[in-house]
Parts: C-alpha cells; sequence; structure tokens
C-alpha cells in the first residue's frame, strides 16, 4: 500500500496486506510449492519516498548468469518499471562500475505521490520520454550499491532502488527469483456495513441463528474490488471464500457467461472444505463489496462447533439438490 496519508489509514492499509497472503495467485503458488498453511505476513511501515528517478538493478544478468549488473530505470516511482507500465532505460555496468551498454527506453508516464494519499500516473514530458533517466555518476553510485549488497546479503541480488534529491536509497534487497490512480480528493467515507445482516441474507447461513451468525460474521473480512476487476479465475488455487454485500459480478467458465451474482449472493464456498482449484471465474461488473472469509478462520469454528457445521452441510446438499434434481 503506497503514500498512506494519515495515521489512521495505517491499520486499514495493513489489513489490505495482510489479507493478499489469501489471494488465489497467492494460494496457487504456495499449493504448487507443498505450503498449504495458513499464510503468516510481516507488514513494515515506512517513510514514502518522492524519488526523481527508480527502478530495478541485478547483480548478476536474470537472463544469461552474466557476472554483471542489469539495471532498468524510469522517471518517478518504481512502480512504473516494475509493473511494466513503461519501456525503461537500460543499463549493463561490469564489477567495476564501467558501463557496458546503455539503452534509452520510452517512459511515457511517471508514478507520482498524491498530497492526500495514493498515487498516480503523470505524463512525462515529450523531451524526457526519450531522455536517459541515470548520469553516469548515478550509474557509478548504483554499481558501489551492488557490491555492498553482495557483500552483505551474499551474490545474485534483485535490488529495488530510487534517487530523491540527488540521494540513493536501498528499497529492498532480495535473492534473484526465477496501480491505479486515485483522485485529489479524498473519497467519501463509506456507510457503515452490517456483516451480520448480509450473512443472514445468504442461502447458505439462512439457518443459522443470531449467534451462529455472529460468530461467522467476526470472522468476515471487508474486501472491495473495482469494476472489472477478476476476483477468482477459473483453475487456480483458492482459500476464500466471498459473500457479495453490495454491487454486482458475473461467473463465467471457459469463457461462457453462467451467472450475474448480487448482494446476498456468495461464491467460493468449496474453497472453504478442500482448498481445491476454482471452478469458475468470478469478475466484477461493479464496484464491489465482498465480505471474505479463508479456510484458516473457517475450519477452526467448525471443528468447534458442531452445530454450525451441521447446517452448513444442510444448506450444501440443498444447493445441490437444486442443481442436480436426479
Amino acid at each position: 500500500m503506497l503514500n498512506v496519508h494519515a495515521a489512521a489509514d495505517v491499520p486499514g492499509a495493513v489489513r489490505e496486506v495482510w489479507w493478499s497472503a489469501n489471494s488465489d495467485s497467492a494460494i496457487t503458488y504456495r499449493q504448487r510449492v507443498g505450503l498449504f498453511t495458513r499464510p503468516s505476513v510481516g507488514v513494515v511501515v515506512q517513510t514514502l519516498l518522492n524519488p526523481s528517478v527508480a527502478g530495478v538493478m541485478f547483480t548478476e544478468h536474470p537472463v544469461t548468469g552474466a557476472d554483471e549488473r542489469l539495471i532498468e530505470a524510469s522517471w518517478g516511482r518504481g512502480e512504473a518499471v516494475v509493473a511494466g507500465l513503461v519501456v525503461p532505460d537500460h543499463f549493463r555496468l561490469d564489477r567495476s562500475g564501467q558501463v557496458l551498454e546503455r539503452k534509452v527506453g520510452r517512459k511515457r508516464i511517471a508514478i507520482r505521490s498524491l498530497p492526500n494519499g495514493g498515487t498516480f500516473e503523470q505524463q512525462v514530458p515529450p523531451a524526457q520520454v526519450n531522455q536517459l533517466c541515470l548520469d553516469a555518476a548515478e550509474l557509478a553510485v548504483l554499481g558501489e550499491l551492488a557490491l555492498q549488497c553482495e557483500k552483505v546479503y551474499g551474490p545474485r541480488r534483485d535490488i529495488e532502488w530510487a534517487f530523491q534529491a540527488g540521494t540513493l536509497y536501498l528499497l529492498q534487497c532480495r535473492a534473484v527469483t526465477t496501480g491505479k490512480a486515485r483522485s485529489e480528493a479524498p473519497p467519501p467515507a463509506p456507510p457503515p456495513r452490517n456483516p451480520v445482516a448480509t450473512l443472514r441474507r445468504a442461502q447458505l447461513f439462512a439457518d443459522m441463528d443470531r449467534r451462529q451468525a455472529e460468530q461467522i460474521a467476526r470472522l468476515l473480512k471487508e474486501r472491495p474490488f473495482a469494476k472489472g476487476e477478476t476476483v477468482i479465475m477459473e483453475g487456480s488455487g483458492g482459500a476464500a471464500f466471498f459473500l457479495i454485500d453490495s454491487g454486482e459480478a458475473t461467473v463465467s467458465s471457459k469463457g461462457v457467461a453462467l451467472a450475474t451474482l448480487g448482494p446476498g449472493d456468495y461464491f467460493g464456498e468449496i474453497a472453504l472444505i478442500d482448498g481445491g482449484p476454482r471452478m469458475a471465474t468470478v469478475t466484477a461488473t461493479t464496484d464491489l463489496v465482498c465480505y471474505g472469509l479463508t479456510f484458516w478462520e473457517f475450519r477452526p469454528l467448525v471443528e468447534r462447533n458442531g452445530a454450525i457445521g451441521w447446517k452448513l452441510l444442510q444448506a450444501l446438499a440443498k444447493r445441490l439438490r437444486a442443481a442436480d434434481p436426479s
């Protein structure tokens, strides 16, 4: 989460980062490497830079394996490079810092910070689109940084860096492995939401009494999705169930639209039980607000409370009979 402007917004931003560990892509990766356990995510809160130039640097060429530094850079924040929003400038240095190659990119936008929080895409002046954004002195400093990182952390480093007011900052250093604009005005505060009421509108939970509904509702996490955003993807791994509070979404399989979902509808319930691959794709057709529930929170609740588990089994059985009357 970038440019969280007020201290009061930090808890919500931390929750967003925590939830990212339960995304379908993260779960798919964890299943592939045999780590289908409840994820744990640490969150670092630090001062946000407003860099003039930023990018990435590899202390070994990530494609050829050559013993050289590969640098990609663009104007503004490094997200433009990492997210592929620009064709970055490309540089290669040998271990002594000698420049082996300079290749200018096409840097049409720069990611900048908004004064009230968030970031936006700023158009780069035409004269700078095809102008190299790093000079010889800055490349030399980056070469020194590569040497220091290798000395402290070991070889084959993937480094994120930024220059602000002429000073080089190390943002991230890890082992080599094979954005949406916001308006200047802060968004209006959302209306208070009632997860218990939303839960009890859903057929899956309709037979729960008030106390049982409240037990489940305490585990729900609010999850907003923008219009057009894919919520879950067919074939990917999943560990989260979603209950729609507001907005609409479409369900499709193999490119064929199957259904439209709205408030009170839900999807992904099978993932609460087996963590298997998603059986369909769900896409937000309007701005969408869901309540999310993960396998990790739900299973202990059912194991402790047989009455809740039995009612859910009955609700699932009714749904299966409705889908297949035979």
